[in-house]
């Protein structure tokens, strides 16, 4: 099983570890919920050096992109910029969900999930030889997500000069490259923050520089349940190979004009957009006491909708919620039934996302830490 360079530092910590891809990763340092509140109310750190780090060069890479992503990275013109987007097979169901960030003239960077990386490395390489583009994995960098409201104060704990205030300047999806760093101000949480890319030798240094500043670890349960309250998507659940991503609350990713991007997957994807019997995506807020699960169905006077993609316990709202897969033209604020253990449970049909990012508060001291 794969470790990242910080693994020693997490068992140090007590983190209790799991397998998660291929990966020994952190499930919580003792209490998944206090992490996730530290989150949602101040500023936490994960270690996300599983994920995949691409970089694309070459003459042919806007093109390779063009075709490879349902997204158009035509949108994002100048260096810096980034994307959300996916990556369909033939049938224009998504294969990945990932980041693209323009790094400057025929040079991309792409960020990918861990349990997708080698499928998704193979997939990009067999079409990027047609295209001059040479595809290098960045497995010699390790990453950071730094996460929460007061993300931008602490920083300012553990940087300095020039760098805080091109860091702190950056929009959301924005990166930018200092002397090896490469920082970009997105996550997965739905609060404010950032991610630090960097040689894997520095992350130790980076680790211990936020420890000293009061920046707490959170592992990945935490992780799981703050991005479901922010109705974030996950690989694997809320959409795989098997869905397209206009049934995966995804359709806004998809890039239909100009009409003659023949992007992989668009002629099976036109089939499907705008019908009106594809499913779709809705959260669900539960009203009874207990748990939502992934798979468990849903109902509505006797007749099933669907079920659900994920579901959890939200800590934030002391409540159930969860993302489903259900028909189309349903009525927010009705309710429904979600079976859980041969009872129904009632639920009402919501928007996602079910926490919205907090305003920001007054900054809290902290010991100051230079990386």
């Amino acid at each position: 099983m794969k470790k990242t360079i910080l693994h020693q530092h997490h068992v140090d910590l007590g983190a209790t570890m799991v397998p998660f891809s291929g990966w020994h990763m952190p499930l919580h340092y003792g209490s998944q919920l206090k992490e996730h509140l530290q989150v949602r109310e101040d500023c936490g750190v994960f270690d996300v050096s599983h994920m995949g780090i691409f970089d694309l060069t070459g003459p042919g890479v806007d093109d390779l992109l063009r075709l490879l992503l349902a997204n158009d990275v035509a949108k994002i013109p100048l260096p810096g910029q980034g994307q959300y987007t996916v990556m369909l097979n033939e049938r224009g169901n998504v294969t990945d969900d990932l980041i693209v960030y323009r790094m400057g003239e025929a040079f991309f960077s792409l960020v990918v999930n861990a349990g997708t990386l080698e499928k998704d490395l193979a997939w990009i390489r067999i079409h990027a030889a047609s295209y001059g583009v040479d595809v290098h994995w960045r497995n010699d960098m390790a990453m950071l997500a730094l996460q929460g409201p007061k993300v931008s104060q602490r920083l300012q704990h553990c940087l300095s000069g020039e760098l805080e205030e091109r860091v702190l300047a950056l929009k959301p999806f924005e990166m930018m490259v200092a002397d090896g760093w490469r920082i970009a101000r997105t996550g997965y949480t739905g609060e404010d923050g950032f991610e630090f890319m960097m040689d894997a030798h520095r992350a130790e240094v980076v680790w211990n520089g936020l420890m000293r500043a009061g920046i707490a670890p959170v592992g990945l349960g935490a992780r799981d349940t703050l991005r479901l309250e922010a109705g974030m998507n996950l690989y694997g659940q809320d959409m795989d190979e098997k869905t397209n991503p206009l049934e995966s609350g995804l359709g806004w990713v998809v890039a239909w004009e100009p009409k003659h991007r023949d992007f992989i997957g668009r002629k099976m994807l036109e089939t499907r957009h705008n019908q009106p019997d594809t499913l779709q995506r809705y959260g669900l807020l539960l009203r009874d006491k207990g748990v939502l699960r992934n798979h468990q169905e849903v109902f509505k006077d006797g007749r099933r909708l669907g079920e659900i993609t994920s579901g959890g316990y939200s800590p934030s709202l002391q409540k159930g919620i969860a993302l489903a897969r259900l028909e189309p033209g349903l009525v927010l604020g009705d309710v429904c039934e979600v079976m859980v253990r041969g009872r129904g449970l009632v639920a009402e049909i919501v928007r996602p996302p079910f926490v919205s990012g907090r305003k920001k508060k007054q900054p809290t001291q902290g010991d100051a830490c230079a990386f």
